[in-house]
């Protein structure tokens, strides 16, 4: 008997096999890490909780870090007016604060008060303005009159609430034009959106502002597209819109300088002096990818005008560099794209339009703001919002993202995870009886009355 090639005598009967001659079967094809990791992003975003946490931790990220670049940016600019160092920081924390409640109200107000309260905030917001321009009562920063004074250090600039005003008016109008399916009109769809508009430009024109002017026209814009508004239309009113700003612009040598510092690298000198936005590009350029360290700026050393105000965000660049930089670009992005969502999301009209002028608002100040930073649009003198000094600014934007949280909460699917939360603590300590001869705490029953409303998928 021969043997095998390994020593061992072969067995009888043993038969080989053989794999088939036919074509193999394909192969599953390998998980990609990074579509496993997009699955897993997009099935986090889709979650009906992400837009209300995305907006609720985004907006007080801004405020958080914003307060503490405003202190350090305004530290030197304090001493050299004869202040304490942590004087605009304290009014900044007390604007905050009072902010932090304008939207933890807005939050808890059902959508019919937001409705309820658009007359009154146009109303007041018009007599205010109305007011800037009675000499005594009006006061004047930086060549513009857009100020009322309340009394010691404290003022306070009536155009900032009107961008609130004309998001809950604008969208409550359009709403109920929508509901009587009129707004296949053009003239319902324009009047009297666009006159009312074009009031409440025309009075902060009279005070010089064409900043909040850019911004409220903005608004308008995003307002009419979301409600449809054919291209014709649209243009039609953008077109009027630019031609009254280039009349604006070319009858003010000081607007015609701004544009002309577009990209400039000299600070020059005389009425062709682009020192503030030089010296922005200045700041952002020597900040490097991780900065200089935090109050460690030079530009805000008397260099860069209003460093805690309008060019904070160059200040960030100087101390924080481009992470910092790149940071607050990302919170901003997350919050603007937090709000599309719920715009696009709900079903309510009026909810729609408020979420959307809202994000507009906040998106279109950011992009000005910034751009006029970095060099790329002439300085239109608005703040970044959540992030720079100046609490007229910052209580109307708070209770604006009280609003989107307000928006956030009240989608069907986000009623349901939220009623499905339990705290830590399931049930009372207390003395009497077993555990499971105790009454049931309260979000044990919303969470049966939510379960049947629960979508697969939602968490």
């Amino acid at each position: 008997m021969s043997s095998s090639r390994t020593g061992r005598p072969p067995v009888q009967g043993a038969v080989r096999l053989r794999r088939p001659s036919g074509p193999r079967a394909p192969r599953p094809p390998r998980d990609n890490p990074v579509r496993r990791l997009h699955r897993r992003v997009q099935r986090t975003w889709d979650r009906p909780l992400t837009a209300y946490y995305v907006i609720l931790g985004g907006s007080l990220l801004i405020t958080v870090l914003g307060l503490v670049m405003v202190y350090s940016a305004s530290q030197i600019k304090a001493l050299q007016l004869s202040l304490p160092g942590s004087y605009f920081f304290r009014k900044q924390f007390l604007a905050a604060t009072i902010g932090g409640v304008l939207l933890f109200a807005a939050s808890r107000m059902p959508v019919k008060l937001h409705r309820a309260l658009a007359y009154p905030i146009l109303a007041g917001s018009v007599f205010m303005m109305i007011l800037v321009q009675v000499p005594g009562i009006g006061v004047a920063i930086n060549g513009n009159q857009n100020w009322i004074s309340l009394g010691g250090s404290f003022q306070i600039q009536p155009s900032e609430f009107g961008k609130l005003a004309l998001v809950l008016w604008g969208a409550d109008l359009i709403a109920r034009k929508e509901d009587k399916r009129l707004l296949t009109q053009w003239k319902h769809m324009l009047v009297p959106l666009v006159p009312v508009t074009f009031m409440l430009l025309g009075l902060i024109m009279l005070g010089g502002d064409m900043g909040t002017a850019i911004i409220l026209t903005a608004i308008l814009f995003g307002l009419l597209w979301l409600a449809g508004a054919p291209t014709r239309l649209f243009v039609g009113v953008l077109s009027v819109a630019v031609f009254i700003g280039l009349v604006l612009i070319k009858t003010s040598p000081n607007r015609m300088g701004r544009f002309q510092c577009i990209g400039a690298t000299e600070p020059g000198t005389g009425t062709a002096s682009c020192w503030q936005a030089v010296h922005g590009i200045y700041a952002l350029a020597s900040g490097g990818v991780f900065g200089s360290g935090l109050g460690a700026s030079v530009e805000k050393w008397g260099q860069l005008p209003e460093p805690h105000n309008d060019f904070i965000f160059a200040v960030t660049g100087e101390e924080l560099g481009l992470a910092g930089t790149l940071s607050v670009l990302a919170l901003f992005a997350a919050l603007g794209y937090a709000g599309i969502r719920v715009a696009g999301r709900t079903e309510d009209p009026f909810v729609r339009y408020a979420a959307g002028g809202v994000t507009t608002w906040i998106t279109a100040q950011a992009v000005i703001n910034i751009g006029a930073v970095l060099g790329l649009l002439p300085i239109a003198g608005v703040p970044l919002p959540l992030f720079s000094y100046g609490g007229s600014a910052l209580l109307p934007t708070m209770f604006a993202i009280g609003l989107l949280i307000a928006f956030a909460r009240d989608q069907p699917g986000a009623r349901a995870a939220l009623s499905l939360r339990q705290p830590r603590f399931g049930r009372k300590r207390g003395a009497g009886g077993p555990v499971s001869d105790r009454s049931p705490r309260r979000w044990n029953t919303m969470r049966r009355r939510a379960s049947a409303a629960r979508t697969s998928g939602e968490r």
